[in-house]
């Protein structure tokens, strides 16, 4: 089916994203699918912004009639007092990455926690899960740890170097999941050594913030690690890992599924998964 009469324009808001594939992802699928789908980037540091420009950009979306917009860092958390309505996932999470604009309204949705649930049970689907050390709190950390628990992680150590941001993400993972299922991580070597997997969510390994948030000494083989920086692919932490022998799922899983359900609250329109993982993976090469 042609969706020619289907014209979505969105874009992404977020600091130094000049490399994000995200454009590319939603825009090629948009033509694969017939439709008019253009997709901008609102990079804050190209143009000299913070999170506290976020009310104008929101403004100057709705009055040009963009169809939606996703955020990310740092501004998945500063914009929800801006919404008007939160879907159940991103008021639980507390992180809002995808926004539908419209009759007026602007409703918040998260599809981060879907995303990385889907990358997480195709690439680690049959791992151990007893307990597991995530590093970061911010929001894509916790969408990332809702995801952890509901694919039933028994008890995840949050690191993150605001110590409260971690004790705060682990009271509402335990409010939502029950008690002793989160707690904010004291001792990172102890809770490695006990660990059955290791997930990053902090941008450390990324291009521009290079270095690993786990020091190599604490990986062993029988961990599995998983990352959600996907630019580059192959972050120092993995690069560590993998020689080790560990299982490993990179980034670029939760970057495609979350594109994957933002590109259906954007144009009402499934896409083919498939085929917008083959898209990053082309990207990649």
């Amino acid at each position: 089916m042609r969706m020619s009469n289907v014209t979505v324009l969105a874009g992404l808001i977020g600091a130094g994203i000049q490399a994000s594939r995200t454009p590319a992802l939603h825009e090629r699928e948009g033509d694969a699918q017939g439709m008019r789908y253009l997709y901008r980037l609102i990079d804050l540091d190209a143009l000299k912004l913070d999170s506290s420009a976020l009310p104008d950009l929101l403004m100057a979306a709705e009055r040009m009639d963009f169809t939606g917009l996703n955020i990310t860092f740092p501004c998945k958390q500063v914009i929800i007092p801006l919404l008007d309505e939160l879907s159940p996932e991103a008021r639980g999470i507390g992180a809002v990455n995808t926004v539908v604009l419209k009759d007026g309204k602007r409703i918040g949705h998260n599809t981060d926690c879907l995303g990385f649930a889907e990358g997480f049970r195709r690439g680690l689907g049959d791992v151990a899960r007893k307990r597991v050390v995530q590093m970061g709190a911010g929001g894509a950390g916790a969408a990332v740890a809702h995801a952890l628990l509901l694919e039933g992680v028994e008890t995840l150590s949050i690191f993150d170097v605001e110590i409260s941001r971690a004790e705060a993400l682990a009271n509402n993972l335990n409010q939502h999941f029950g008690t002793g299922r989160a707690r904010a991580g004291h001792d990172l070597p102890t809770a490695m050594a006990e660990a059955d997997g290791l997930v990053n969510t902090t941008p450390m390994g990324m291009a521009k913030l290079p270095g690993t948030p786990v020091p190599a000494e604490l990986l062993r083989g029988d961990l599995w690690v998983a990352e959600i920086v996907y630019f580059p692919l192959e972050t120092e932490l993995l690069r560590n890992a993998r020689a080790l022998g560990c299982r490993t799922l990179d980034g670029g899983n939760m970057a495609v599924f979350q594109a994957v359900k933002a590109f259906e609250l954007f144009s009402g329109v499934a896409p083919d998964a498939q085929r917008m993982l083959a898209h990053f993976q082309g990207m990649n090469h």
